[in-house]
């Protein structure tokens, strides 16, 4: 992951980051919310992920976005619109459609939320935050998320070393791939018990779940989280101010129509924008701010 200055941040104020525009994201079908959420949630995809978000887009969200927009107007039929009949006599509506184009873009949307929590909250801050309060879900949180990154490697491991020997699922006939294969699930298994009969010693003789048991934190709440929380907070309201008063009301069928409010439609777009785009200008102004110290220096 690139270094992020967003991540550097207190737990805190990444995981009320993240609860924001998610909900966000589920709850406002607005076009213009929708393509907000979107377009940030892509570019801090890529700021993190670099190639490897693009690669996701492209060989995972985009076919996944035409199969929810191509599927929708197949099974919604509502809209006043009417373009042409599917072979079943069913009516192809223009109002499906852009529905199913809305839907598939805060599908997307989401996915790209969840993909950049996985990579700025790590096992240590859901521990930090959950583990007081609730510390069998935080310590199931922390091992849930870093028990894919943990197999896959491992697994490299594993297949590496059987191809060293000629046991590698690419070598012999089919039956023989068959057999390298399930030998190096059957070793993989073994590893996965094994490291969790390790594991659980080791919670034992540091005294897991005992009363009283302290535990060792890096993060601190400074002025520089306060100033975060209170521009999350503050972008927020105004967010919400505007669902109340209706400016993100919009109806996609029968036809398709949205609400107007002057000034107040420009300024909570602009507080939507700038809540999403939090992550951005954080990493923007901390570059701007390195560059500037090295050009006095």
């Amino acid at each position: 992951m690139r270094n992020c200055a967003f991540s550097g941040f207190h737990p805190t104020v990444n995981l009320l980051y993240f609860i924001i525009v998610i909900g966000f994201t589920m709850f406002f079908m607005h076009p213009i919310s929708l393509a907000i959420s979107f377009v940030c949630a892509f570019s801090y995809a890529v700021y993190l992920n670099g190639k490897k978000a693009v690669r996701l887009a492209l060989m995972f969200m985009l076919p996944l976005m035409i199969l929810t927009a191509a599927i929708n107007p197949l099974l919604n039929h509502q809209g006043s619109t009417i373009l042409g009949y599917l072979p079943n006599g069913n009516p192809l509506t223009f109002e499906s459609i852009v529905f199913g184009l809305a839907a598939a873009v805060m599908l997307a949307a989401v996915i790209l939320w969840f993909s950049c929590f996985n990579a700025v909250m790590s096992s240590d801050k859901l521990v930090y935050l959950f583990g007081r309060v609730i510390p069998a879900l935080s310590l199931i949180l922390s091992m849930a998320l870093r028990m894919v990154p943990r197999f896959r490697e491992q697994i490299k491991v594993i297949s590496n070393a059987q191809k060293g020997i000629g046991r590698d699922t690419a070598s012999g006939n089919m039956i023989a791939k068959i057999r390298h294969g399930i030998k190096i699930l059957s070793i993989m298994v073994t590893w996965a018990l094994e490291n969790a009969i390790e594991t659980a010693d080791s919670m034992k003789a540091r005294g897991f779940g005992l009363p009283g048991r302290t535990a060792f934190s890096i993060f601190r709440f400074d002025r520089r989280d306060a100033y975060a929380m209170i521009y999350l907070l503050a972008c927020a309201a105004v967010v919400i101010a505007g669902a109340m008063i209706e400016v993100y009301r919009f109806r996609y069928f029968p036809t398709i129509r949205g609400e107007w409010h002057g000034v107040w439609t420009i300024a909570v777009f602009v507080a939507h924008f700038a809540l999403s785009a939090f992550p951005i200008i954080a990493n923007l102004k901390e570059e701007f701010v390195w560059k500037s110290i090295k050009l006095k220096t």
